[in-house]
């Protein structure tokens, strides 16, 4: 009851509200077809219904019983008719129907689709925040929050996402690996130190891709000693495998040393990849290398860099415990005893002793996935590879936070020119950060948290990052207890004792060399992090020992070295605006100032908006004397090394946006030059858009309430649909 009302409401809506200069006469004429649009569209949103034109009768080719989606109404008999008067090259209204068969609500005419549109403003923004990677959800709610609610936009989300994904989003697939390319050779035209190789099909499609920048491949020489590197699918519309290499700078933040798409993870795909990244890194293979547990990588890994330590992420196998070991009693239990065993076992006889007790004691010596681990116990357990540096990589947590990244901009339906942006825009990040560490370093100092010399040697040369976790060794050396245990030449063994609760204390041996000044614990921790474990800085503290060698002030970490990579910017493609986006873009950003300074006080902002008031009308002046031109303006540029790119074939999602092939009227130009002939129209009319059901009509589908002019020919006066 309460919608027939609200209709009721609306049909009583007598057209007299309407101002009579809108409402349209015959008589009326117009000097272009486009101002007679114009004119009617404007009756339409205030009488509260929407319009198209259209030349000639038009009948769907779907049935009626076939369409599913929601039409305004069928056969209203609203229109306008209008002829063209060739003496005087004008349009007049020869005929006018303003009677409806369906009810027309002005209050509700600005949420027709018609009348919604997206200022150069709005579309400019959503442009540069698609760019940012800020969800569409985003972008319209700070709209929102900017108009000061949601009725003061004269657009819906709906249209902000669907222009992004008709008009941003939209590329392809051919298009896609051609732009895919030329991305490529941009990016070496800005920089000759950026690096790409593509391995393609025999029909040209993409196959294997890897790329790193020149900032990248600098920052290899300072931070290329170990490398994680892990893969992803959630990467693009064509369910190509992401591969991203990291690294540690020295602030201990993750750094990114080379991206790569893969059709597929054989053991031969690695081998290409790794191959052509060890060839952009000039050769130089890492100290230590962290994978994932895929089998093909391992071997591949071996095959391509055989000095190389190579180390599991120890992060992928224990999250694995629980659905490896819950069918057993007691699971909880097992859980925590293998990760006792395996993180606090400090030697390799008592690892294995401790592993051995542990399958014993819960029945699981005949567990083939524990007995697998066992046998590749050297490329996971933290006391077989800890004597190697691993710059504090023992996890995923590197490729992990590039995967978070990814997985919030890049959909499966994304676009491979869209996912080299997204990268470009990873890397500007990670060289944010380092810059903005950098500048903490050298502007501010963390104070010491003791009295210690060998404390003041580190504030001195470690960034920040690394002071703190020094520090965190030196608080830590409270809870330590020293004991000389024996001593000859110069050589002290000391056994250190760390309270870890109010009744458990762990032992660490430590050694000692006064004469080489040498310091090792069998925790480690110097070994595989570069950092001075509490137990070493108690024994140092026990022999009175003020300064610490240079070899315990790693290089690596310093805030003192001249790095040539931060010198050089991150890659990041210019976007491809169009000349009126361009000219938007120059205008916004000289007016902002103006603006600032206008809105000082009313007297400047009153001069400001006369201004305003009078340059507008010396443009629109203008723009009525120069009516009927047209100008047209490209680019030509020589990419044949990249115009026979193909994309890999696309992998089809539910709910996938459909493509943009070419807007309707784009089509119609395309039609007109096939038939080679266009006909000459004498009328047209103007209709209102319920006159014909318009859901699932190929002809119309997308464009139900704009109009969709031909381009007209050499002496045609007309336009039509």
């Amino acid at each position: 009851m309460g919608v027939f009302t609200v209709l009721t409401r609306c049909i009583l809506q007598p057209l007299s509200v309407v101002d009579d200069e809108l409402v349209p006469k015959v008589g009326m004429t117009f000097t272009t077809l486009e101002d007679a649009g114009k004119f009617y569209r404007n009756y339409a949103k205030a009488a509260g219904f929407s319009t198209r034109v259209r030349e000639g009768k038009w009948k769907s080719k779907i049935s009626p019983t076939e369409k599913t989606n929601p039409t305004a109404g069928l056969n209203c008999p609203a229109r306008i008719y209008i002829h063209t008067l060739k003496d005087v090259g004008a349009w007049i209204i020869s005929k006018v129907v303003l009677d409806h068969s369906h009810p027309c609500c002005p209050s509700k005419a600005e949420m027709l689709k018609q009348h919604r549109e997206l200022s150069m403003s709005i579309r400019r923004t959503i442009e540069n925040n698609e760019e940012a990677g800020i969800r569409p959800s985003k972008t319209y709610q700070s709209f929102v929050a900017a108009a000061g609610g949601h009725r003061e936009l004269n657009f819906i989300e709906k249209d902000v996402r669907n222009y992004i994904t008709r008009e941003v989003r939209n590329v392809s697939e051919q298009e896609d690996a051609k732009e895919f390319g030329k991305y490529f050779l941009r990016m070496k035209e800005k920089n000759p130190n950026f690096f790409f190789e593509l391995q393609l099909e025999e029909d040209q499609s993409i196959k294997l891709a890897f790329w790193a920048d020149a900032r990248s491949r600098a920052a290899f020489e300072y931070f290329g000693d170990v490398i994680s590197f892990d893969t992803t699918y959630n990467t693009n519309r064509y369910n190509l495998v992401c591969g991203s290499f990291v690294g540690v700078n020295h602030h201990g933040q993750s750094t990114l040393l080379g991206c790569s798409l893969m059709k597929n993870e054989e053991i031969e795909s690695f081998k290409w990849l790794f191959q052509s990244w060890l060839r952009c890194m000039g050769g130089n293979a890492p100290k230590g290398f962290l994978t994932d547990q895929c089998a093909s990588m391992k071997r591949a890994l071996e095959a391509c860099m055989p000095t190389t330590v190579h180390r599991r992420y120890i992060w992928h196998i224990m999250k694995k415990i629980p659905s490896k070991l819950n069918g057993y009693k007691g699971h909880a239990d097992i859980e925590q005893e293998m990760s006792q065993v395996v993180w606090n076992s400090h030697s390799k006889d008592s690892f294995d002793r401790n592993w051995n007790d542990f399958l014993l004691n819960f029945g699981l010596g005949d567990n083939k996935w524990l007995l697998d681990l066992y046998e590749d116990r050297h490329i996971w357990v933290p006391i077989y590879l800890d004597h190697h540096f691993w710059a504090g990589m023992r996890s995923t947590q590197r490729s992990e936070s590039m995967h978070s990244f990814f997985n919030k901009y890049i959909t499966r339906n994304s676009s491979l020119i869209q996912f080299v942006k997204q990268y470009d825009n990873c890397l500007g990040s990670r060289e944010q950060a380092e810059r903005e560490s950098d500048a903490a370093d050298f502007h501010t100092v963390i104070p010491c948290a003791t009295k210690s010399c060998i404390e003041a040697q580190f504030q001195d040369a470690y960034t920040h990052a690394k002071f703190r976790e020094v520090q965190a060794q030196f608080k830590g050396k409270a809870n330590c207890i020293t004991r000389l245990k024996n001593s000859a030449l110069g050589y002290s063994v000391y056994e250190v004792g760390e309270q870890v609760s109010s009744s458990i204390f762990n032992k660490f041996v430590v050694t000692y060399n006064s004469v080489a000044a040498e310091v090792k614990c069998h925790c480690l921790l110097f070994e595989s992090r570069g950092i001075l474990c509490r137990h070493a800085l108690s024994v140092l503290s026990f022999e009175q020992v003020s300064q610490v060698s240079p070899r315990y002030i790693l290089e690596r970490w310093s805030k003192k070295v001249k790095r040539r990579h931060t010198h050089i910017k991150s890659s990041h493609d210019e976007p491809l605006m169009e000349p009126r986006s361009k000219r938007f873009d120059q205008l916004v950003f000289r007016s902002q100032n103006i603006c600032e300074f206008a809105s000082e006080s009313e007297e400047l902002t009153a001069i400001l908006h006369r201004a305003y008031d009078n340059v507008m009308a010396e443009m629109e002046a203008l723009k009525a004397k120069r009516k009927g031109t047209s100008s047209l303006s490209h680019e030509d540029a020589n990419l044949e090394s990249v115009n026979e790119l193909q994309s890999p074939p696309r992998i089809r999602t539910r709910g996938r946006p459909k493509n943009r092939l070419g807007s309707k009227l784009e089509k119609q130009i395309a039609n007109a030059t096939k038939k080679k002939k266009t006909k000459v129209l004498s009328e047209i009319n103007l209709f209102d858009a319920a006159s014909a059901a318009h859901s699932n009509c190929s002809e119309y589908q997308g464009h139900v309430m704009s109009y969709q002019f031909r381009v007209p020919a050499a002496g045609d006066n007309s336009l039509g649909v």
